[in-house]
Formats: structure tokens, sequence, C-alpha cells
């Protein structure tokens, strides 16, 4: 049976010009060739050869408009309530948010899939110790947050955690070992994965018997959904939108009536959060209109000029930073899902350097990049929508993710923030806490998403206090 499905495995790699994958087909152990045959088996060449084709030789972004500078012009977006009128519709907004989360028509999803390998350690990300007294973990954090919005609208809400082929193990037993935080309805699945390719388009082989295989990109949760069949489970469920964050931002509203209100309102497909950016060359992608049509622009494909531009009041143009949280409505998921989503889906492109082997089989451990890997990313379903909305956040509320070990957008910065926002609303609630110039208390503070994960939920429940705690160092409000 082995030989036989190898013969025709064979025969396909031939076909698309791929044979070198069973080069040392003859050296392996059974158990080797059985891992290679896996692997082999799981790829669909015709797919992985249209894909290799248009990265290589035609323009990398197929399905997309045309991002020529000359074709980008700012997006148009929701501006953060700054009067008594814009409260005003605030408030009706997060109303009709309310009323959609009491009947259990929200979901969330966190994509999970990335390790702690740029912070120093190898372990999902999630995992990761990220308040400043208790120490809890960007899943506790999320948990509580979503705990907190099931006791306030005495509903349910299903959690889907998005992993990696590496952190897909580790991070279910994580869940069991704190009995999923409370949380009765998580769900995980597995990111997609992609081999990585050379300049020329072969496919690169990790070991004689293993290929380099990676991660597809946060755009493959839609495929992950439907594969999944996750997607026809929500819509059981009545499950109509889906609330979609990424892991290492641990500021991010993940059950927002106001965000799902806009949503809903607007009658969006795709709707997004932005915060302004701080300065030109802050790097995080941009929301941009090309043809009538919102995307996101990665900052370095915006000329200097245009990330330069302001306006007669001095703010940039191209200020709608990407904070890499959205609502999907799944009936447009499911439309989305139906199709060849990965024919029109681009992928976007990066060079690294891939352990590999040599003619011998020997193993390489290249210091300079030698490949291509390929990734697609959820923003890029934008273009395909009828309608779409971009909200404006407040960033302090909305934004500060842990992305490296030192320096900006760290561990240190969020806990910062963190203490910085804890701050801001006691502040409003009229405590007497002390703060330095910058806005940051002198000792550390927590205040805990099952007490309030916002300011206007934070003064109320504030107010209500008979009993109102003083504030001191190591203060945990829960």
């Amino acid at each position: 049976m082995i030989d036989k499905q190898t013969k025709e495995l064979k025969l396909q790699f031939c076909k698309y010009g791929q044979e070198h994958v069973f080069k040392f087909w003859e050296i392996l152990s059974n158990e080797e060739q059985l891992q290679l045959l896996q692997q082999a088996k799981n790829l669909n060449l015709d797919y992985l050869s249209k894909i290799i084709e248009s990265v290589l030789h035609e323009n990398s972004q197929p399905a997309q408009a045309d991002k020529s500078a000359a074709s980008i012009t700012p997006a148009k977006f929701i501006k953060f309530p700054n009067s008594e009128v814009d409260w005003q519709k605030w408030k009706e907004t997060t109303a009709i948010g309310e009323q959609v989360i009491k009947d259990g028509k929200v979901a969330a999803f966190t994509v999970a899939g990335g390790e702690g390998t740029r912070l120093g350690c190898v372990v999902p990300k999630g995992t990761l110790q990220a308040t400043p007294l208790k120490k809890k973990s960007l899943f506790q954090i999320f948990a509580e947050k979503i705990k907190a919005a099931e006791r306030k609208y005495e509903t349910s809400i299903h959690w889907i955690i998005m992993t990696s082929e590496r952190t897909h193990n580790e991070t279910i037993e994580f869940f069991g070992k704190n009995d999923s935080f409370g949380i009765e309805n998580t769900h995980f699945i597995k990111q997609g994965q992609m081999p990585a390719i050379t300049y020329d388009g072969k496919i690169i082989m990790e070991t004689k018997s293993k290929i380099a295989m990676h991660p597809d990109g946060h755009g493959g949760a839609l495929k992950a959904l439907g594969r999944s069949g996750l997607l026809a489970m929500l819509e059981d469920f009545g499950v109509e939108i889906i609330s979609y964050f990424q892991v290492d931002n641990p500021l991010a509203r993940c059950i927002d009536p106001y965000f799902i209100g806009s949503h809903v309102k607007n009658q969006s497909q795709v709707s997004s959060r932005m915060i302004r950016k701080l300065y030109p060359e802050e790097k995080v992608g941009v929301f941009c209109e090309i043809r009538g049509k919102n995307c996101v622009v990665e900052y370095s494909d915006l000329t200097k000029e245009q990330a330069m531009l302001r306006d007669a009041t001095g703010n940039l143009i191209f200020c709608a930073g990407n904070t890499g949280t959205h609502l999907l409505d799944v009936p447009f998921i499911k439309q989305f899902n139906g199709k060849d989503i990965h024919s029109e889906i681009p992928y976007h492109v990066s060079q690294k350097a891939i352990p590999t082997v040599d003619s011998l089989g020997e193993p390489i451990s290249p210091q300079a990049p030698n490949g291509l890997k390929l990734e697609m990313f959820i923003f890029d379903i934008l273009p395909f929508a009828e309608r779409t909305i971009i909200l404006e956040s407040d960033r302090l509320s909305n934004f500060s993710p842990i992305k490296n070990s030192d320096g900006l957008d760290s561990l240190k910065t969020c806990l910062q923030d963190q203490l910085k926002l804890f701050t801001s609303w006691l502040l409003a609630a009229g405590t007497d806490i002390p703060t330095d110039a910058n806005g940051m208390p002198p000792f550390d503070i927590e205040i805990s998403p099952m007490f309030a994960d916002n300011k206007h939920d934070f003064l109320t429940k504030w107010e209500r206090l008979a009993t109102k705690p003083t504030i001191a160092a190591n203060q945990y409000i829960e």
C-alpha cells in the first residue's frame, strides 16, 4: 500500500517539478518514510503551484486592487466620541451591541498560534505572564473579560482559540490545568500550514524526511473555521458575529458593545478597530482606501511623503493604525469560505533563514535568508466585503501589544500602559492616587477585568461600592 502511494506521490511531485522531496527516500527508515508520506499527501500541489507562480512571476497580490502610491487615499473612519452629541450616539449604539451580546449572537476568536521566541522564550505566547501584580497569563486576561461579559449580559459566549502546529498541544494542556478559566464553551482549532520555498519555487526540505512547514498566517483563520466544523456549529448556536483579536494585546476589548453596535447599525460585514498613529514611522499597518474599497497597507508600502503628510491642524493624514481587532459576520465568512479563498486572498512573502539540508542530506543552519515564507493576513478580506467600517478607539484603552523583548511594544511598555490606564480610571473616579508627569503611579496596582475592563463600567461599579478601598501599593481590585 505504501509503495503504491509512494509511486503515485512521486509522479505528482515530478509533474510539478518538486521531485527532490523524495530524493533521500531509499535511505530513510520506515518511520521517516511514513512521516514524509503524511506530509506529502497533505499538500495540494495544484494549488501550491498556482501560489508559487503568482508570488514569483506575477503580481504577488493578484486579488487586490492596485497598491501603487497614486491609487492610495486615507480611509474614512468613525471618529472617537468627543462631544455631547457623540456620547449620546455612543449610548444608543452601545445599547444595540448589548442586546446582540445578550442574545448570544457574538463569539470571541483569539489568534494564538505564536510562540514567544522574540521575547526570549519558546512557549505559546498566550501563556506569558502579563499583568502588573497578579502576573496573569494573556489567556487568563481574555478569559476574565469574556467571563465578565457573560455575567453582565447573562449569556454564554463561545471562545475560539486558534493555535499552530507547534503550540496546539501545549495550549490545550495549559487550559486543562486551569479548567479553561471557567469558560464552558472553549474551542481549539489548528492553523493551516504552508511549505517554505526557495527563490526559484522549490519546496524546502528541513531534513531528509521532513518538509519545512510554517503557519499560513492569521488570514488562514477563515479556512480553519470551515475545516474544523466550528463555523457550522456557531451558526447552529445562533452566532452571527465573531470578535477577532490577537493574543499579544492584553488591552484588546474582546467583547465591546459599542464596537458590536456600530457593526450592526452599519450592516457591516467586516469591521475594524483603529488607533491614531503616534508618528509617521510607527510600525503599524494603515487603513487606506483603494478604488472605493477599504484595505490595510503595510507601513513600509507607504511612501515617505505619504507617511509624513499632515492636514491643516497638524494631524497625520494617513493616521489610521491597524490594531488587529475585527468583527466578522458569520454569513460573510460562510460565503467567503465556500469559495477557493486561497486563490483570492493574496499571500505576503517574507525572506527567512530556513534550516534545511545540503545535497548529501547534511543539516544546514543558514545565517542569512535562503528562502520564502508565505502568509495570508486577515485584513486582506476587507476589499471582498460589500460593507465595512473602521472605528476609531482610544489607544490607551485598546492597544499595547507585547511583541519585543525590550523597547517599544515590549512587556515593560505594556505593563506601564496598564498602570496608566488603571490610574486614569481611579483619577476619573475622584481618588487621590499620586502620579508623575507621565500619568504613572509610584507603585503597582491592578484592576481585574472581572471588576471592569473599561472606564465606563469601572466608574459605574466604583460608584456603587458601599465602602471604597484606599488606593495604596499593591492594590488589587476585583
